[in-house]
């Protein structure tokens, strides 16, 4: 934020008024997901301080106003998806095959299919609501949709979705790999048991031997440490299955890791510098 408000207080002023908005609408995620891990602004905060952590001082001096905003903007909405209203998700279930879905995924409730494409819905929500959020123009609308979405699942190689020089008004330019495997990472690296509410651990109300251990797992992991080079996860457990589990959680986090690395090296000017994900036992 404080380059951004540097290089164009504008754009700074556009994201400010944003935050104020977007609090209420990234809170009624609870509505559907009441149990479920924080995705409010807090959560929003969190990947924002982590993307400063990665960004560094060497990125943030290559970033451009445009992108900066993108990515803050991006960062606070990548998961308004998941407090979709009624209305918008009967206007957008079909652009994103709602019945091929529960074709192929007849248990599944309403919750599963927002959970499983809340990315799609955030991006969707995002190109709707432009002029309310007040983005400048419809390529930034874009940008930050397709920012957004690449939080996760999406393909971060693919040209064509995500461009190193994606055009703006008056031929500035975004890195959107760059900005997307950003969040990507900051998100997955956000699984300390603060993010979660008590309610989560409350395991003597719980039924589904599935659900108690993601449970406890989460109760695990006292802290996240990002150094220069790694990701370190403090745990605290004496189960052998949570063991797993957590250990489990550190494999994919450091697929994401990986993938998001090879995406930065290969496909834009910029560096990470973080390459492991280790788990230590307190």
């Amino acid at each position: 934020e404080k380059t951004l408000i540097r290089l164009d207080p504008d754009l700074h002023k556009r994201f400010r008024d944003t935050v104020f908005i977007i609090q209420k609408i990234l809170s009624r995620y609870r509505l559907l997901f009441p149990e479920y891990t924080d995705h409010s602004e807090l959560h929003s905060m969190t990947v924002i301080d982590s993307c400063n952590r990665l960004i560094g001082t060497d990125n943030i001096k290559k970033l451009n106003a445009d992108e900066i905003y993108i990515l803050l903007m991006a960062s606070y909405l990548h998961d308004a998806g998941m407090g979709i209203s009624d209305k918008d998700y009967e206007e957008f279930k079909d652009l994103l095959d709602e019945k091929s879905y529960f074709e192929e995924h007849p248990d599944a409730s309403k919750s599963d299919f927002v959970r499983d494409k809340h990315n799609e819905f955030s991006a969707l929500f995002i190109e709707k609501y432009a002029e309310m959020l007040e983005i400048p123009s419809k390529l930034h609308a874009i940008a930050i949709a397709q920012v957004a979405k690449g939080h996760r699942k999406t393909d971060l190689y693919d040209i064509k979705e995500y461009p190193p020089e994606f055009m703006l008004p008056d031929e500035h330019t975004a890195c959107l790999p760059y900005l997307a495997a950003l969040i990507r990472i900051a998100d997955e690296i956000d699984v300390v048991a603060s993010r979660n509410p008590l309610v989560l651990y409350d395991l003597a109300s719980l039924t589904d031997d599935a659900q108690i251990i993601e449970n406890k797992k989460l109760a695990a992991v006292k802290e996240m440490k990002m150094t220069e080079d790694s990701f370190i996860l403090t745990i605290r457990t004496d189960e052998e299955d949570i063991l797993r589990s957590l250990n489990k959680m550190a494999d994919k986090m450091q697929k994401t890791l990986d993938i998001c690395r090879d995406v930065i090296s290969k496909r834009t000017c910029y560096t990470l510098l973080q390459k492991t994900v280790i788990i230590r036992d307190e």
